[in-house]
C-alpha cells in the first residue's frame, strides 16, 4: 500500500539561522512524499531573513526563500490565531520550529499561545504529534534549561542547532543541509543523499 502523503508545519522564529530554514523548505519542496508544508514566520524571523540571507520583506517571501514559486508550501500569518493549523482537526503529521528562539520556547513550554506559531505547537502536543524545537542559543541559562525540560516533559523533542564537522563541510550551505537532513530523518523523512557516518570522514 502506498504511504499517505505527509503534511508538515514549519515555523521560523527570530533566532539566528535563516539558512537552516531555507534548506529545510527547499528539501521539503523537493520531497515527493510531502503533499503540503504550512509555513509560519514571526516578525523576528522576517528580520533575521533580511539580515542573514538578504530577503527584504514579506513580499513574495517564499519565492525568495525557495528560489522559485512554491508548489506545496503555503504561508500562514502568525497573527492569525485562527489559522488552519490552530485546530487539532486539521490533518498534520508534525511540526518543526527552526530555528526556535528562547522566547518561543518559553511560550510553548508555558502554554502561552498568543500567536499562531505557539498555538500550532500547542495543538501538535495535545494531538500527540511530533514537535521538534530546534533551539538556537548559547550559552543556556537556567531559565532556558528549565523551559527545555518543561517542553520535553510535554512531549516535544529538543533538537539544538548543533553543526557537525565529521562530514568535512565545504561551506555553511553544506552544514545547514546536513543538520536539516538529521532533523528530517528524526521526524520520519530520511533523505536518500543524506550523509551517513561510515567510520571515517569523507575525503
Amino acid at each position: 500500500m502506498k504511504p499517505a502523503p505527509i503534511i508538515l508545519t514549519v515555523a521560523q522564529t527570530g533566532a539566528s539561522g535563516a539558512v537552516l530554514t531555507r534548506a529545510m523548505l527547499r528539501r521539503l519542496e523537493a520531497d515527493t512524499r510531502v503533499e503540503r508544508v504550512d509555513f509560519i514566520i514571526s516578525e523576528g524571523g522576517l528580520r533575521v531573513c533580511a539580515e542573514e540571507i538578504g530577503i527584504p520583506g514579506r513580499s513574495k517571501l517564499l519565492n525568495h526563500i525557495l528560489g522559485h514559486v512554491p508548489k506545496k508550501t503555503v504561508e500562514q500569518a502568525n497573527i492569525d490565531i485562527g489559522g488552519s493549523v490552530a485546530s487539532g482537526s486539521y490533518p498534520s503529521d508534525g511540526m518543526i520550529v527552526l530555528p526556535c528562539s528562547m522566547g518561543t520556547l518559553a511560550r510553548i513550554a508555558s502554554g502561552m499561545a498568543q500567536a499562531l506559531i505557539e498555538r500550532a505547537a500547542d495543538v501538535t502536543l495535545k494531538e500527540n504529534r511530533p514537535l521538534l524545537l530546534c533551539v538556537r542559543e548559547t550559552p543556556y541559562n537556567r531559565i532556558h534549561l528549565r523551559n527545555m525540560q518543561l517542553a520535553s516533559d510535554a512531549g516535544a523533542v529538543i533538537y539544538p542547532v548543533t553543526p557537525v564537522f565529521y562530514d568535512l563541510p565545504k561551506n555553511t550551505d553544506d552544514m545547514a543541509r546536513q543538520y536539516v537532513d538529521r532533523v528530517l530523518g528524526h521526524i520520519g523523512l530520511p533523505q536518500d543523499d543524506a550523509y551517513v557516518w561510515s567510520g571515517r570522514a569523507k575525503r
